[in-house]
């Protein structure tokens, strides 16, 4: 049984990730990458790597894809029917995903795998890590992130940004003062 489950999880990633690549409109990309993410995901959770899978959901389905969402929704005419999407370079890309495939497959028959104990860390360890030493560089990151949230409703919605950028602005402040009381707390 757990086999099967574990094939299944792996069926659904190569499915939704093929998905994810062939699809034409930008916005069900970005879904059906959203669903190859959770399905990597329930991967970490079949491997009892619960705070892999945890984080996967948080920082890539939880941030990134809504980054994604709100880019391709923001940015002006870039779900247009009218835009031709056409790859010339097909015959090119088969070619090298075979030559990757093959290298990638030659290079996993050959390598001695090793079972051994791993250092165990818990995660009051990560948590504490992430909260005092790495605290600087999560911040750092979000404000990053919203620049690039307030550049796309510039670019996408020149009239109306600042109704945005100003909510924008309230909610980085809101999440770096409840951060930071977070810290504080946990200190």
């Amino acid at each position: 049984m757990a086999e099967i489950t574990f094939f299944f999880i792996a069926l659904c990633v190569c499915a939704f990730a093929l998905l994810s690549v062939l699809s034409r409109d930008v916005f069900h990309c970005a879904v059906w990458l959203a669903l190859t993410l959770l399905s990597v995901a329930g991967v970490y959770f079949y491997l009892d790597a619960e705070f892999l899978g945890v984080v996967q959901v948080l920082v890539y389905v939880g941030g990134i894809i809504t980054l994604f969402v709100f880019a391709i929704k923001l940015t002006a005419k870039i779900g247009d029917k009218t835009i031709v999407q056409v790859n010339e370079q097909t015959l090119a890309a088969v070619i090298v995903t075979a030559v990757l495939f093959y290298l990638l497959f030659k290079v996993i028959a050959v390598h001695p795998w090793v079972s051994g104990s791993a250092a165990v860390v818990s995660l009051k360890d990560i948590g504490n890590s992430l909260l005092t030493g790495y605290a600087l560089p999560f911040e750092f990151i979000s404000l990053i992130l919203l620049a690039a949230m307030v550049g796309a409703i510039v670019i996408g919605k020149v009239k109306k940004c600042f109704h945005w950028i100003i909510l924008l602005c309230w909610a980085r402040f809101y999440s770096v003062s409840g951060s930071l009381a977070f810290s504080r707390a946990a200190m």
